[in-house]
């Protein structure tokens, strides 16, 4: 069975992100109200959240989903490679991804972006879905904006 591919209004994703965080600059604030409003306004997703850069590891931060692996290390599965290569992965078929760390059997497809903070990496959004391939070049484009200023309005 074909699934509808619902388009996601990122604008207006990203302007509710902006009034959601401009009160507060504290991360561990800022960080479960933007994985609240991620984890509700995204369509087809099973977990997002936040893994916060620790020296040469990923600690989980907040999220919303099933509970999650809680130390990566930099440079292991789809959220360390991201780090390690500072840039976003977008994995359409987690189970082909060479060392992918499975928190949760039901996920299928990944996108994780980095968020910088203060000038510097500060860690990772990391939004699973239980389908294949659901993110899209828009999903990249329109994610990368809403982490750009998640990083933005956050203290870390």
């Amino acid at each position: 069975m074909e699934r509808e591919r619902k388009p996601v209004d990122y604008v207006l994703l990203e302007k509710r992100m902006e009034g959601l965080l401009a009160s507060q600059r504290y991360f561990v604030t800022n960080l479960a109200n933007a994985a609240a409003l991620l984890w509700e306004t995204l369509p087809d997703i099973n977990w997002a959240g936040f893994y916060l850069l620790q020296g040469e590891t990923l600690l989980l931060g907040p999220f919303q989903g099933k509970p999650a692996c809680t130390r990566i290390p930099v440079g292991k599965g789809v959220c360390g490679r991201a780090v390690q290569e500072e840039r976003v992965l977008r994995v359409p078929d987690v189970h082909a991804f060479p060392g992918h760390i499975a928190c949760d059997a039901a996920s299928r497809s990944e996108i994780v972006l980095p968020v910088y903070g203060n000038g510097r990496l500060a860690g990772v959004l990391d939004i699973d879905s239980p389908w294949p391939d659901r993110f899209t070049e828009a999903d990249e484009k329109g994610l990368s904006q809403v982490a750009r200023r998640i990083g933005e309005m956050t203290d870390f």
